[in-house]
């Protein structure tokens, strides 16, 4: 399966905060906590709670989000299947971004060590 352009706008104008509540109904389902969503997500974005509480009020989109991100220098060892899509094989930036977030949640939800998770930081 391959990604376009188009399927990254779509993408983009998703809200961070209209999809976040399901990140978190899908961990805490599997029996992990907020906390660790959080930690997963400050790992590859940079963002502490205090920062993603502003970015959820401020309904930023996920373009605007990733766009003030500082992606974890090892998030390209994020790799595998997701969403149909091989995430090393996305080439289009946005969805590829979108894709390794969604990708660290589902290996959240499943049970996955932390230290795996975080990809050795």
């Amino acid at each position: 399966m391959s990604t376009s352009a188009t399927h990254d706008q779509r993408i983009a104008k998703l809200t961070f905060a209209g999809v976040y509540p399901h990140y978190v109904t899908k961990v805490e389902t599997k029996g992990r906590t907020k906390e660790e969503l959080h930690q997963v997500i400050e790992w590859l974005t940079g963002f502490n709670n205090k920062k993603l509480q502003e970015l959820i009020k401020e309904k930023v989109t996920f373009e605007e989000f990733f766009e003030r991100a500082t992606l974890n220098p090892n998030a390209h060892l994020i790799t595998g299947m997701i969403c149909g899509y091989r995430i090393e094989e996305i080439t289009t930036p946005l969805t590829k971004k979108a894709r390794y977030l969604d990708k660290l949640i589902d290996e959240l939800a499943k049970g996955k060590k932390m230290e795996k998770i975080l990809r050795g930081s």
